[in-house]
């Protein structure tokens, strides 16, 4: 019988090594990460040097500066922890074909059949550890033949497991005893995570090798492991013995599908993240290169390559990155993003040879490469019929001069407008990018004519009656009325509290003055000191 091994790589210093490699290689300073959970800021994690003082995750801040006030903080920033996990997904495929990520601090590797590859399991784990330990990680490793069961292992095998979540009566309960062996000059609890962890469940013998963990070990809230524990059930072998019948009715099914899974009498498949596709080519130059017409020339070279390989997968380009390597060992960069999707050089060249020019080529270039760094499926039209055939090049060509614009002044500051599905007028449309967006197909009508302009409402002198006055004053000069259309009543968003909608229901005018100007003027029926008359914009 051939069974499945499943290796889980746990990093409990993820948040703080990520950092500690760039900062403090070395790992002689306390660092910790900070986050916040219901308005209080606690520690998320911390390194080796700030747990040897008596802080762990889960203090409150105010109590773990005053343990330790030199400790340095830093934020937690949970989009950098992922892409740092991706990228030690990346390099865990050395282990097995199939690698998933369970964020934030753990990988899941599908050994079966690789471990003789390195002289054996052991060897394997060994050779994991070691090499994480080289990128100045912490690591535990644990080894079985289900994902739940290398999970309990990786954790509770040397009888601590995790930090507790980060739960209010927890951080509560963690302050108290802070402040109690602060009072007591007691030794902190719990000690320190030493170094590597590994621990290996031969084949077929889960059961012997998670049976004596703790309750925990199942992922269970802590709330259904307090209770397990009050009637004497804490190991997953006492869990076992009852009868499955009366643990589910009182606990539920959740509970006994992780018993299954981790035991392996239920399917508890990983899901590794399929890999980015990546599409670069790069060219070695025999000789630097420093003048314009030879960075081209070497573009030309490598742009029908790359296209090449977009087309192989159907895809295109819509932001691509080229990279040229200087004699001096520098490398030099631009960046060019596209309004459309690229199927061939002849969209991007132009875009690449504005950036080029303003590049400084010190003492040479030997060495250019140049990478997708967006791609987007490309979609295929059918050929317009007849009387419809200018659409798509104006289309094309108004892509092209959004993206030839962008590569000077940046594809951010290009905007365009889209409408929005709301009755407020100043929210009919909203700005959006043009370079990454799609022009709006049909605005949909206003139910009467609405101003050319509209800016935040100004006051109007006038008395504060719903009748549209025959004279008032605004921006300092007195209009007097020719005549006036409506009203239009726009009630406020109640499921939003806007500062600006606090007023109350407004009626709309179309006032044309004796002046010529046509204004958009309202009434707020707002409570006595917000009632009043403003003016939102101008028809001409």
């Amino acid at each position: 019988m051939v069974h499945h091994r499943l290796l889980c790589l746990w990093f409990p210093r993820l948040g703080v090594e990520r950092l500690m490699r760039r900062e403090d290689p070395e790992g002689e300073r306390p660092v910790a990460t900070v986050a916040g959970h219901r308005g209080a800021q606690v520690l998320d994690c911390v390194s080796r040097a700030a747990e040897a003082l008596g802080l762990r995750p889960g203090q409150r801040l105010r109590d773990a500066t005053a343990i330790h006030p030199d400790l340095i903080l830093r934020p937690r920033d949970p989009s950098a922890e992922a892409a740092f996990l991706a990228a030690l997904r990346r390099w865990a495929d050395r282990f097995g074909p199939r690698v998933a990520e369970d964020p934030p601090d753990t990988l899941v590797v599908d050994v079966t059949g690789c471990a003789h590859l390195f002289g054996g399991e052991e060897a394997m784990v060994a050779r994991a550890v070691e090499e994480a330990t080289d990128m100045g990680l912490t690591v535990h490793a644990g080894l079985a033949d289900t994902p739940g069961a290398a999970w309990a292992l990786t954790r509770h095998s040397d009888g601590r497991g995790p930090p507790p979540p980060l739960s209010g009566d927890a951080i509560d309960q963690e302050a108290r005893a802070t402040r109690s062996r602060a009072a007591k000059r007691g030794p902190a609890i719990p000690p320190p995570l030493e170094g590597p962890v590994s621990r290996i469940a031969p084949p077929g013998e889960t059961w012997q090798s998670v049976g004596n963990l703790p309750v925990a070990a199942l992922r269970l809230e802590p709330a259904t492991v307090a209770e397990l524990s009050q009637l004497g059930l804490r190991r997953i072998s006492d869990l076992v013995a009852q009868p499955r019948a009366g643990l589910s009715r009182r606990f539920g099914q959740p509970m006994m599908d992780r018993l299954d899974k981790v035991l392996g009498m239920a399917p508890d498949p990983i899901a590794p993240r399929r890999p980015d596709a990546r599409f670069a080519v790069r060219m070695t130059l025999p000789e630097p290169v420093g003048l314009e017409e030879d960075v081209m020339a070497a573009v030309d070279r490598l742009l029908p390559a790359l296209f090449e390989r977009l087309a192989a997968a159907g895809r295109g380009a819509r932001r691509v990155l080229l990279e040229m390597s200087r004699t001096d060992r520098d490398v030099v960069g631009v960046d060019v993003a596209l309004a459309r999707t690229a199927q061939d050089a002849d969209v991007l060249r132009p875009l690449l040879a504005m950036r080029v020019a303003r590049i400084d080529a010190g003492y040479g270039i030997d060495a250019l490469r140049i990478e997708v760094l967006v791609s987007e499926p490309v979609r295929t039209h059918q050929d317009a019929l007849a009387g419809d055939g200018a659409a798509a090049p104006r289309d094309t060509a108004m892509a092209d001069l959004i993206g030839r614009l962008g590569t000077r002044i940046g594809p951010e500051r290009i905007t365009r407008l889209h409408p929005v599905d709301t009755h407020i007028p100043e929210k009919a449309h909203r700005e959006v990018a043009a370079a990454f967006s799609a022009g709006a197909r049909a605005w949909p009508p206003a139910p009467v004519p609405r101003p050319l302009l509209i800016w935040p409402p100004e006051p109007v002198g006038a008395p504060a009656r719903p009748v549209p006055p025959e004279r008032f004053r605004w921006r300092g000069r007195d209009m007097a009325l020719a005549r006036a259309r409506g009203p239009e009543r726009i009630a406020p968003e109640w499921w939003l509290d806007d500062p600006a909608w606090r007023t109350g229901t407004r009626d709309y005018w179309r006032a044309t003055c004796e002046s010529g100007e046509i204004l958009w003027l309202y009434y707020a029926h707002g409570k006595r000191l917000r009632a009043g008359w403003f003016c939102q914009g101008s028809f001409c």
